[in-house]
């Protein structure tokens, strides 16, 4: 992390800011188009959500699947720090298909607006229409077909990874205070889990560097006045949080990841809160952060994609 006159603020491997104001990203700026996988025979396609924003969601459904039959539906909320990666980056696109034919579900990917273009909460708003949307399609008379024949809306998940699982734990307690009684929310899938706090917590204390980079992230998606402890940042600040929308949560942390002390932190918090539901922790031993994005083909991949299917289809659907 670093400043300049030309760039008043570089995260170096990441992005810069210019001075004009704009910014320039170094990850996650790939895009690869819907269709058919090869590899799995996953189908996908891109719809409009939202015409007053341009706002997109991916649509990801198994080849075997049979209007006959609907299946459970996954609402996926990717990371990048707020401000980089895409439902349609590659390794997005190359998860959510193997997942999608792995625990055979419905899968909807949400492209939120990135800051520091779009400060937060605005990554938040656009994931919560992105919800209501989904849930016009509950009679099967919404906008989009897959959705109306193929989705299960009485049994649904949110999921997401990084600041991805910081959207969707805040999305969860959104559905609690403001219910969408046209789905129903099973349990909620936090990946790697993006949270922080102006304290810091567990093995936090032995890494300060990393830990300004973290909270620098936080700031530059946010600036607002509440800063680190926002509730939205900091699950030990929400007095909401035993409102939690859904009974279970699987939440996976990495071994060498810098936010697994926020991960296991979120679980005392959730034990104390007062919420009734069960955690289900799983650690990645060896990796790092989001490994799973970067290497689907390694083992611990593929253990994380199979609980992840039991977590949501414990008796797999056979189409």
């Amino acid at each position: 992390m670093s400043t300049s006159h030309e760039y008043p603020l570089h995260l170096h491997g990441w992005l810069r800011i210019h001075k004009d104001g704009r910014c320039e990203r170094f990850i996650g700026t790939d895009v690869v188009p819907a269709g058919t996988d090869p590899s799995t025979g996953v189908h996908s396609k891109d719809v409009v959500f939202s015409y007053e924003h341009s706002l997109i969601v991916r649509i990801y459904i198994p080849n075997t699947i049979v209007s006959t039959r609907k299946l459970p539906t996954l609402i996926y909320i990717h990371g990048g720090g707020f401000m980089t990666q895409s439902a349609f980056s590659s390794a997005y696109h190359l998860t959510l298909n193997l997942i999608t034919k792995e625990s055979n579900v419905v899968v909807v990917s949400v492209n939120y607006r990135l800051a520091p273009e779009y400060l937060l909460p605005i990554a938040y708003e656009d994931s919560w229409e992105a919800i209501k949307w989904v849930a016009t399609h509950v009679n099967g008379n919404g906008p989009e077909s897959w959705l109306n024949d193929y989705a299960d809306l009485q049994n649904v998940f949110f999921g997401g990874d990084s600041a991805g699982a910081n959207i969707s734990h805040n999305m969860a307690i959104r559905v609690a205070l403001n219910p969408i009684d046209d789905i129903n929310l099973k349990g909620v899938i936090m990946l790697h889990p993006m949270f922080g706090g102006n304290d810091p917590v567990l093995d936090e204390k032995k890494d300060p560097e990393y830990k300004a980079f973290a909270d620098q992230v936080w700031k530059m998606a946010n600036r607002s006045w509440v800063g680190l402890d926002d509730p939205l940042h900091n699950p030990d600040m929400d007095p909401r949080i035993s409102r939690f929308g859904c009974s279970k949560i699987l939440l996976c942390v990495a071994e060498k990841d810098f936010f697994r002390s926020r991960g296991l932190y979120y679980e005392k918090v959730m034990a104390k809160s007062g919420w009734k539901g069960k955690i289900q922790v799983i650690e990645s031993k060896g990796e790092g952060h989001a490994f799973f994005l970067l290497n689907a083909s390694n083992e611990n991949s593929r253990v994380l994609r199979n609980k992840i299917c039991l977590f949501i289809n414990p008796i797999r659907s056979k189409a």
